[in-house]
């Protein structure tokens, strides 16, 4: 690791100012960044501390204006919350699948979103990957067993957090602070597949930074779930998740989301599966049908051809425990 800075940030706007600097980045749980710069993927000049923020530390909750989180929450204090659990189960299902519980103490629902990638090729500083300015995927003809089905083109990493699913699958939003991208956009537009002028899985800026997530309150006989499927049970990423959230009027499915992780450089909306459940009765046919939609047009590398029969069979499951 090489020597730094670090500067505790005194309110958010000197923390936006400072972050305008070149060479500068914020650090809040630093789960995530403290890994990449032991490993000198990443050499910052300078460090801003967040966590001094108080007011990025809030949860709060009515059913007008419905959940409010404040970015540097924890994963566990999500997990823990009795209005989350209760209201929001699906979020804290998800929290409670990430990482370790000594991780969750310490990494931030912020942080989680703007996670970097787990691709051993980005990660390690032997690789010119073409997501760190490469010329080439090196996944693409090497080991790729942990690597993108869907929508992958220069790049085949896949996105890694858990709360990024669950939470498009709630319509959450987010409140954004920056000098160029200011104010409260939907989640599903924070994620983009890298290009060749953006190699990048957000569309963050020098300077900006989530501040707040707000998730709007499930409408009535509204559920939801988050399945994972791991390698280990603890300490691991997802091989594929999915978020799925049905409402029903009756017997008939009144709206649906289905959110798949793993899949793809971002959490991966299977809206076509959606499509397919809206309106519909429940059955074992119609959960085949929206399984199969939620893996069209799939391309697997080498290694990986096995996520598309674990990715229908987790939207079924979660199909099955919804209807």
């Amino acid at each position: 690791m090489r020597a730094f800075e670090h500067f505790n940030a005194s309110d958010l706007q000197t923390a936006i100012a400072l972050l305008r600097e070149p060479s500068t980045e914020a650090i809040a749980g630093g789960t995530d960044l403290l890994g990449e710069l032991k490993a000198r993927l990443r050499a910052p000049k300078r460090l801003v501390n967040i966590k001094t923020l108080s007011e990025l530390h809030e949860i709060s909750y009515s059913p007008q204006t419905g959940l409010k989180i404040g970015a540097l929450v924890t994963l566990a204090q999500i997990e823990q919350h009795p209005v989350i659990r209760e209201r929001f189960s699906l979020l804290a299902q998800a929290a409670a699948s990430a990482a370790t519980p000594q991780l969750r103490n310490m990494g931030t629902v912020g942080g989680n979103l703007c996670q970097k990638p787990r691709c051993w090729y980005y990660r390690s500083k032997l690789f010119p990957c073409w997501l760190k300015g490469g010329e080439k995927c090196f996944a693409e003809d090497g080991e790729n067993k942990y690597h993108a089905i869907l929508g992958a083109d220069r790049c085949h990493a896949v996105h890694p957090s858990d709360l990024a699913p669950a939470l498009i699958a709630l319509d959450a939003t987010i409140r954004v602070v920056g000098p160029d991208l200011d104010g409260e956009i939907s989640l599903a537009e924070l994620y983009t597949k890298p290009t060749e002028s953006h190699r990048q899985m957000t569309i963050l800026g020098p300077g900006e930074l989530i501040t707040e997530i707000r998730v709007p309150t499930p409408q009535e006989n509204s559920r939801g779930v988050y399945l994972k499927a791991m390698e280990r049970q603890s300490w691991s990423f997802a091989l594929v998740s999915v978020a799925a959230r049905l409402r029903c009027e009756g017997e008939r499915i009144a709206d649906a989301r289905i959110v798949l992780g793993g899949v793809a450089a971002i959490p991966w909306r299977a809206k076509d599966s959606e499509k397919i459940l809206i309106g519909q009765r429940f059955s074992e046919e119609l959960a085949e049908r929206a399984a199969e939609a939620a893996v069209a047009g799939a391309q697997p590398l080498r290694d990986n051809a096995y996520k598309i029969p674990l990715a229908k069979g987790l939207v079924k499951q979660a199909l099955r425990a919804l209807a």
